[in-house]
C-alpha cells in the first residue's frame, strides 16, 4: 500500500518536498554528494526490468531512435532561442536557456517513462546516444545560438553517462539474469524505490540552489515552463506526425521534454557565470515536476 501511494502521489510528494527544501535548505544541503548515487540508483533499478531481447527490439526500430534525436537536437535548441526572444531575457539568461536547449536528454527522463508505461528500453537506448552525440552538438548548437565558439568538456561528458547511465543499467541487467523469476519478488518495488530517489533529488537541488531561486524572475520561470511544455508537446505531435506508435510517442515526448540541465548548470558554471546557471538550476526542479504530473496523467491511461 505504502509503495503503491509513492508512486502513485509521485508529483504531490515531489512538489511537497520541493517546498519543504525551499524554505529549510539546510535539511538537505548536505545530500548534494548524494545526488548521482540516487541516480544511479534509478538507473539500476530500472535495468533490473530490462532483458537483452528489449533492446534487440529497440535495434529493429532505428527509425524511432534516429526520430527522436533528431527531434532532440532540433526541438529543444530551436525553442531555447524562441523563448529568450519572445520574452527579450537579458544575455547572461538567454545563455543559460541556451545551454538546456542544446544538451542532451536527462537520466530522469527514463524513470518518467518507466512511470508512464512508455518504452524504458527505448528511452534509455536514446538518452545514451543523445549523451554521445552532445560531444558533438552542443559546440556546434551553442556556436550557432551565441555567435560565437565554446569549449565543451567532452570527456566529462561520456564518464558521466558511463557512469551515471550505461553502468548501472548494465549491472540491474546482469541481477536480473542472475535471479532468474526471483526477480519478481522486488520487481513490485523498483517504481517506489525509483519515485522516492528522484523525490530527495528534486529536494536536495531546490536545497542547493535556494538562494538563487528566491533571486529568479518571473521571466526566467515563464521561459523554463515554456521552453519544457514546448518539448514535450512538439515531441508527443511530431513523433505521432511521423506515424510513431502512442507507446514510442510518450518516449519520444519525454525524452525531448526532459533535458541533462544539470550538465547546463555545470557548464555554465564553468563556462560563463553564476546567472547563467539559473535557469538550468530552475529546469532541473520543474521537469521532474511536469514529468511527475504528466506520468501520472499517462499511467492512468493505455497507450
Amino acid at each position: 500500500m505504502l509503495s503503491r501511494s509513492l508512486t502513485q502521489g509521485f508529483p504531490l510528494w515531489a512538489l511537497l518536498l520541493a517546498a519543504v527544501a525551499y524554505q529549510w535548505p539546510q535539511l538537505f544541503q548536505a545530500g548534494g554528494a548524494a545526488i548521482v548515487p540516487l541516480l544511479m540508483l534509478v538507473m539500476f533499478g530500472m535495468g533490473a526490468t530490462l532483458a537483452p531481447a528489449d533492446f534487440k527490439a529497440v535495434a529493429g526500430r532505428g527509425r524511432l531512435v534516429a526520430l527522436g534525436l533528431a527531434l532532440q537536437y532540433t526541438v529543444m535548441p530551436a525553442a531555447a532561442w524562441c523563448v529568450a526572444a519572445l520574452l527579450e531575457l537579458p544575455p547572461e539568461l538567454a545563455v543559460g536557456v541556451y545551454l538546456v536547449g542544446a544538451t542532451s536528454g536527462g537520466t530522469a527522463s527514463n524513470l518518467v517513462t518507466y512511470l508512464a508505461r512508455g518504452d524504458v528500453a527505448l528511452s534509455v537506448t536514446m538518452t545514451a546516444l543523445s549523451t554521445l552525440l552532445a560531444i558533438f552538438m552542443m559546440p556546434l548548437l551553442l556556436q550557432l545560438l551565441l555567435g560565437r565558439a565554446v569549449d565543451v568538456p567532452e570527456r566529462d561528458l561520456v564518464l558521466t553517462v558511463a557512469q551515471v547511465a550505461l553502468g548501472p543499467v548494465i549491472a540491474g541487467m546482469l541481477l536480473r539474469r542472475a535471479l532468474g523469476p526471483g526477480i519478481a519478488r522486488v520487481e513490485a518495488l523498483l517504481p517506489a524505490v525509483s519515485s522516492l530517489s528522484i523525490v530527495l533529488i528534486i529536494a536536495i537541488i531546490v536545497a542547493l540552489n535556494a538562494p538563487r531561486l528566491a533571486t529568479v524572475g518571473g521571466s526566467v520561470v515563464a521561459a523554463v515552463v515554456l521552453h519544457n511544455a514546448i518539448g514535450l508537446g512538439a515531441g508527443y505531435a511530431l513523433a505521432r506526425l511521423a506515424r510513431a506508435d502512442r507507446r514510442s510517442a510518450r518516449t519520444i515526448a519525454i525524452e525531448v521534454g526532459m533535458q541533462n540541465s544539470g550538465l547546463a548548470v555545470a557548464l555554465a558554471l564553468k563556462l560563463f557565470t553564476p546567472v547563467a546557471a539559473l535557469p538550468g538550476a530552475l529546469f532541473s526542479v520543474w521537469h521532474n515536476v511536469s514529468g511527475a504530473l504528466l506520468a501520472s496523467w499517462w499511467s492512468r491511461r493505455d497507450p
